[in-house]
């Protein structure tokens, strides 16, 4: 079985970049996306370059923040912060026209730093919003790279990152035994999601906090087993 072990929200704040960097450093953390809307992006950058060994790819972004573009009115607020949150699935969906604009303008920006991208997956998994899902098949084509699973994108296996994706390892579902766990998968690979980081001014952002921690922890203790490829 093939195994990526990512982290999301590289770049949210310094705190989150630094901790997604030891996982990788000390543990198992292969690769890692970034929200080009975060806190903290110029920094990631700058990581990112000292460590080039970690692969990263985009953190699709419509739940958090601001937008990158500014031309999309369509999906903001009065404060000019997106106005969908991870609730989205109750929403009225949004402007596809939009929506496309913006996470291009994402992309773009990622692009212009002059690192290598990976592949792509979204804050909230929203990119698996089945509103979305064309939005998302035409970006995977045009910049030719692998997207995250999701159960909306079944139908289109060419351009899934891994074969399915193991969710659990967030808050008491983080544990050092994982492959214990998946092992009893049938799938040739797996991506598991993993949110590490050292807590700084994160508190005023997420509800996710001491377990952050603890995911950073558990995954430079984790040790891989040999029938795992690491991917």
């Amino acid at each position: 079985m093939k195994v990526l072990f990512n982290a999301d929200d590289f770049g949210l704040t310094k705190g989150v970049t630094d901790g997604i960097i030891e996982a990788h450093e000390d543990g198992v953390i292969g690769s890692a996306t970034m929200m080009m809307n975060g806190h903290a992006v110029d920094y990631a950058v700058s990581q990112a370059r000292k460590h080039p060994s970690l692969r990263l790819g985009v953190h699709l972004v419509l739940t958090w923040g601001k937008p990158v573009s500014h031309h999309v009115p369509g999906l903001v607020n009065e404060d000019g912060d997106f106005r969908y949150k991870n609730t989205f699935f109750e929403m009225e969906p949004p402007n596809i026209k939009e929506v496309e604009m913006e996470w291009r303008a994402q992309i773009e920006a990622f692009l212009n730093t002059g690192l290598k991208l990976h592949h792509l997956d979204s804050h909230h998994h929203i990119h698996g919003w089945v509103p979305l899902k064309e939005v998302i098949v035409t970006l995977a084509h045009d910049y030719n790279v692998p997207v995250r699973y999701v159960d909306s994108l079944k139908e289109h296996p060419e351009i899934l990152l891994t074969e399915s994706l193991w969710p659990n390892f967030y808050g008491d579902g983080a544990n050092v035994d994982v492959f214990d766990e998946l092992k009893e998968l049938n799938t040739r690979s797996v991506e598991v999601m993993t949110h590490p980081a050292y807590i700084d001014d994160l508190r005023s952002i997420s509800s996710y906090l001491e377990k952050r921690e603890e995911e950073r922890k558990i995954l430079c203790q984790i040790v891989p087993p040999q029938w795992v490829e690491m991917m």
